[in-house]
């Protein structure tokens, strides 16, 4: 008798274990570690779907009461036991049940209704199907006839035409291949969202770029299986370098997984890779539909295709033998997610490469600083870009002080400068981009005069601006009151930045009536080709100024933008996290990397209050070393990852008096506990304090050491099982282990 572990797919934590069930003979074939079944549970013997986790000839319990499973689930998606294993080290380390893990690494749940295409051929042969056209002739059997005439000259033909042309019913058709005078065949097609993107071009690497190449492929020949960095400027060809490496990969009979950090990169990004491995590659994204998504995943796992480009969740993509993971612009933010299990995709990604000996290639202009420290470790093998492709020169950038600005009577938000380069781009035909570095940061304030911003005396981070009229840290809860006067020179023009895309676009059209503008931001993008057709049309020409947020500073490769216009750079420099420093020169990195890609030199003009800032002053000189240098001094001072290990703790309620008293109860217990090197900062009120009608208060935690961090975690998880109920509140847990 064979016994399966089973894992229950139901998310509560007291399920979060294994039961075990008997395998009747006749499913012993398919009833394979990852197979989804069905099984009954409970004194109901409720119909209830689990996953097999292990296959075993013994169990602890009592053989007797065992039950049998009742079924293995038609939807053949079965998990590796390569991504169940994957999934356990994420439930361990980033705290959820093991179905919620399972959940983020099953291919497809809910099976879907596959495509087919079914083909009437002839079965007896033409001069046999002349003799049996006669006889249907003869008793007037004219949609036979019809048919078998049809047949005799091609000899196999589409079901749905014959169906919808030659007005033949599924009963003739029955009748006629029960009679042995024709086949039925029925082969699965596949939806491909790729198919549109199907060019020719070929690619030609520099010197530096072949030797990043040489030095991946010698490590894969030798099977070392290590993990890179590719420090590359914008513009040095890090894609035409991914492209020659995979194309190695493959060529070995190992397949490749391309995370990139946006659904706005896809278009361009896979229409470069179907042009060098055409139908080899696929993409995923939470765009396509469910069929297109279930049909990705099948042909990824019958060997269809060998490449899958998409956003984080492509990571998972049950590929069986997988030589290479690719994460592009690692250091994008996009690439944590926001929901439990809360993983770092970069993390996962080097935990799947170890499952199945495969390497790992995080690629970008800025690296984070976690990556280029773990670079300089040792933990990551560095290697380098330091010029463009074409030896292209970077572009030029001007920072413009916009206190100068204002005490010049310029008021608006275009500096002088940028409004002269402007003009003088429409003149040449040449496009502009003009980036508002907005999405994501809750209000500061700030004097346009001085360019004062208010700090927390405590955390070195911008005190958030709330609509109830305070001033907040969301690290250690200090607040004061709004301010209508700035504090260092008494000036009025003390505010936050309430200004969006649509504002500016507003005041483009104003400025600069001639202008043909697109806008490229969360509003225009909802359909499922939105950020394709934008980024077509910009490419196309069709527009002379792309205004946009973050989604239009990200890889895009624009040949004929030459000034790129940075408006308010200080919003993510005053971010109230202590990575805004980090954001903003990458930003401003990649921003300023859209400028002059093509044959013309480009421009760049940079608007802030604070032209002295180590970010904006180490992006103006695209000088990535002095800054990852300047901003690690900072982090081991405040003892920030990479120097420490984080841990971020939210209780979230719809009762403001219930989740203050829970956040009394968990400091008292965290302090009672005295837990050693390890450092509680709150509770304090989360960056969004109410989202959705929730409340959510914050607790930090701070150490060295990553098992320490994991051991608070559980001690909180137990803490809260305490007084959820209680309290009437959840919990959030987010590490930032780097």
């Amino acid at each position: 008798m064979k016994y399966a572990s089973i894992i229950i797919d139901i998310v509560h934590e007291k399920l979060d274990k294994t039961f075990d069930y008997s395998v009747p003979a006749y499913m012993e074939e398919e009833a394979v570690v990852g197979a989804q079944v069905v099984i009954p549970f409970g004194r109901g013997n409720r119909r209830v779907n689990g996953f097999i986790i292990d296959i075993t000839d013994k169990t602890e319990y009592d053989k007797d009461r065992i039950k049998d499973i009742l079924e293995i689930s038609d939807n053949k998606t079965a998990l590796e036991s390569q991504l169940i294993s994957l999934a356990y080290q994420m439930k361990k380390k980033y705290g959820s049940t093991m179905i919620q893990a399972l959940r983020v690494v099953l291919p497809v749940k809910n099976k879907v209704r596959e495509l087919s295409e079914e083909t009437v051929s002839l079965k007896v042969d033409r001069a046999m199907a002349k003799e049996i056209l006669l006889e249907y002739k003869r008793k007037k059997h004219t949609a036979k006839a019809r048919l078998l005439e049809s047949l005799i000259e091609q000899k196999s033909m589409n079901m749905k035409y014959i169906k919808k042309q030659l007005l033949v019913t599924s009963s003739t058709i029955q009748l006629m291949e029960t009679d042995g005078v024709i086949t039925c065949e029925s082969e699965r097609i596949f939806r491909n969202p790729t198919e549109e993107y199907k060019t020719d071009k070929k690619i030609i690497l520099n010197k530096s770029q072949k030797a990043v190449v040489d030095t991946v492929i010698d490590d894969f020949d030798n099977n070392i299986y290590k993990n890179y960095l590719l420090h590359g400027v914008t513009g040095s060809g890090k894609t035409e370098v991914y492209i020659k490496i995979i194309e190695n990969i493959v060529e070995r009979g190992k397949q490749a997984i391309v995370l990139i950090p946006e659904i706005a990169l896809t278009f361009q990004t896979v229409k470069r890779f179907m042009a060098h491995f055409g139908d080899k590659v696929s993409v995923l994204h939470s765009r396509l539909s469910a069929g297109e998504r279930y049909d990705q995943m099948q042909r990824a796992k019958i060997g269809e295709i060998q490449i899958m480009i998409g956003p984080r969740s492509a990571l998972f993509t049950p590929f069986t033998n997988l030589g290479i993971i690719i994460i592009d612009e690692e250091h994008e933010s996009s690439y944590k997610s926001e929901v439990t299990p809360k993983y770092h995709a970069r993390d996962v990604a080097i935990d799947r490469a170890a499952l199945c000996n495969a390497s790992v290639l995080l690629g970008s202009a800025t690296p984070s600083v976690e990556t280029y420290y773990h670079a300089q470790c040792g933990m990551y093998k560095l290697l380098e870009l330091k010029s463009r492709a074409l030896e292209q020169s970077l572009p030029k950038i001007y920072v413009e002080d916009m206190r100068e600005e204002l005490n010049l009577g310029n008021r608006s938000i275009f500096s002088s400068r940028l409004k002269h380069l402007i003009i003088e781009r429409l003149e040449k035909k040449q496009q502009i981009m003009l980036f508002l570095n907005r999405r994501g940061y809750a209000g500061f304030v700030s004097c346009r005069s001085c360019g004062f911003v208010i700090k927390c005396p405590h955390c070195d981070v911008t005190l958030s601006q709330h609509r109830n009229g305070k001033l907040i840290c969301h690290y250690c809860g200090y607040e004061i009151n709004n301010l209508t006067e700035c504090p260092v020179c008494s000036s009025k023009y003390i505010s936050g930045f309430r200004a969006g895309t649509q504002q500016i676009e507003t005041l483009v059209n104003k400025e600069f009536p001639s202008a043909k503008i697109l806008r490229m931001d969360m509003d225009t993008t909802k359909g499922k080709r939105g950020h394709e057709d934008i980024v077509r049309a910009f490419t196309n020409r069709e527009a002379d100024i792309l205004i946009g947020t973050q989604m239009i500073v990200k890889g895009h490769d624009f040949h004929n933008v030459t000034l790129v216009g940075i408006l308010a750079a200080d919003l993510s420099l005053n971010s109230a996290l202590y990575t805004g420093s980090e954001r903003t020169f990458q930003l401003l990195v990649q921003a300023a990397g859209r400028a002059g890609r093509g044959e013309l030199p480009g421009e760049v003009v940079i608007q802030t209050y604070n032209p002295k800032h180590y970010s904006i002053e180490c992006a103006a000189k695209h000088d990535y070393i002095k800054f990852y240098n300047k901003e690690l001094d900072y982090r081991k001072v405040l003892n920030y990852p990479p120097i420490g290990k984080m841990l971020e703790f939210y209780l979230i309620s719809e009762d403001e008096e219930l989740i203050c008293k829970a956040a009394s109860y968990v400091k008292f217990q965290v302090l009672a506990a005295d837990i050693d090197d390890v450092q509680m900062i709150g509770p304090a009120p989360a960056v969004i304090y109410k989202l959705q009608d929730m409340y959510r208060q914050v607790f930090y935690f701070k150490c060295s050491e990553e098992k320490l961090l994991i051991k608070v975690r559980e001690y909180l998880e137990r803490v809260a099982g305490h007084f959820m109920d209680k309290y009437k509140c959840k919990i959030c847990i987010q590490f930032d282990f780097c």
